[in-house]
């Protein structure tokens, strides 16, 4: 967000990927887009290692399957198979020729905050299931806020998509 309202206040431009953000920044100093160049190289080794691994480590623990790092392959194979297959999956894609990476994040982005209602509303139900909670089901008063935040953020949503539809038929 400080990249780009930086980028915004000094000469606004169309973004397409992160050589365009990189020399935005020139204008405020020759460190910036150094700075902007390391962030960018720490922020996708992170999403490289860590989102795979958190991804393997949910589903197979929601599925009953073993998981862990702390396991070898043969006793967690579906745990290290899995993650394998999400790491050539997200290189592959970053490595295809011409695919603007900017509007895959942006659309990325876009869909999980589409689906953040329908998943926050599934979380409150389970998390009000007695049998499954026991002492640590929601009280009426957190259930009214996390209702609360779903209508909110469904509405928004709707938002989005109507304002969406709206530029895309020059209306």
């Amino acid at each position: 967000m400080a990249c780009a309202g930086a980028i915004w206040s000094v000469a606004p431009r169309d973004i397409n990927d992160a050589t365009d953000a990189a020399l935005a920044l020139k204008p405020f100093g020759k460190y910036a887009y150094i700075l902007f160049a390391a962030g960018l190289f720490n922020a996708s080794l992170f999403a490289a290692s860590i989102l795979p691994l958190s991804t393997s480590y949910s589903i197979c623990e929601g599925l009953g399957f073993e998981s862990g790092v702390n396991k070898r392959f043969g006793e967690a194979p579906i745990f290290y198979g899995m993650f394998t297959f999400l790491v050539v999956v997200g290189a592959a894609t970053v490595l295809i020729p011409s695919l603007p990476l900017v509007k895959v994040i942006l659309v990325s982005q876009i869909v999980n905050g589409a689906l953040l209602p329908v998943v926050l509303g599934y979380m409150i139900a389970l998390v009000n299931k007695k049998r499954l909670m026991k002492e640590w089901c929601n009280t009426p008063f957190y259930n009214w806020i996390a209702w609360a935040a779903v209508i909110v953020m469904s509405g928004l949503t709707l938002a989005l998509v109507a304002l969406s539809i709206r530029q895309i038929l020059g209306l």
